[in-house]
């Protein structure tokens, strides 16, 4: 009688090393999605921007509206634009203006705000500053990317802090 020659079931497979064969395999499939549903562009940086929140206990802003503005005279006119959050604590409006080729300044207002503490967090880095008593601040010379405010209440106020979705600025 001949010898059998049996082939390894499934389960045998998925127990075993991966060798050449699987990884031409895997190479094949993820070339295959790299084609066909390409990871979008700044999905991991934003990823990573949004994960260090998860320790954090907030309250979650939602982007109410974003527009551009324009100048007074059709010739001038101008990249500033809007954004509004709002939260069930705070609403905030920002203010996004060009300053130079890869800056721009933030001119922010809250809601109430007297004392809020601001920070625009910014890939690598973050930017501070206080809302004065008419919830109003400005924060100067930001490079252009993807950034995020957390916005913490005055001392002695035990609200959460709120955190906007990021945007690009």
């Amino acid at each position: 009688m001949a010898p059998s020659h049996r082939r390894p079931g499934v389960d045998e497979l998925a127990q075993g090393a991966v060798d050449a064969v699987d990884e031409q395999l895997l190479a094949g499939i993820a070339a295959l999605f790299e084609t066909l549903d390409p990871v979008p562009a700044g999905l991991v940086e934003r990823v990573q921007f949004g994960i260090t929140l998860e320790a954090l206990h907030a309250e979650i802003a939602q982007l109410q509206r974003g527009d551009q503005l324009a100048g007074a005279r059709a010739e001038e006119l101008t990249d500033a634009r809007t954004i509004t959050f709002t939260s069930s604590t705070l609403a905030t409006m920002i203010t996004v203006t060009p300053t130079g080729g890869d800056t721009v300044r933030i001119d922010g207002w809250i809601a109430p705000g007297a004392g809020v503490l601001v920070e625009l967090r910014i890939v690598g880095s973050s930017r501070h500053a206080v809302a004065d008593d008419d919830g109003r601040f400005v924060i100067d010379a930001v490079p252009r990317g993807l950034a995020q405010l957390v916005l913490r209440p005055a001392p002695g106020n035990d609200a959460l802090p709120v955190v906007t979705p990021s945007v690009d600025l």
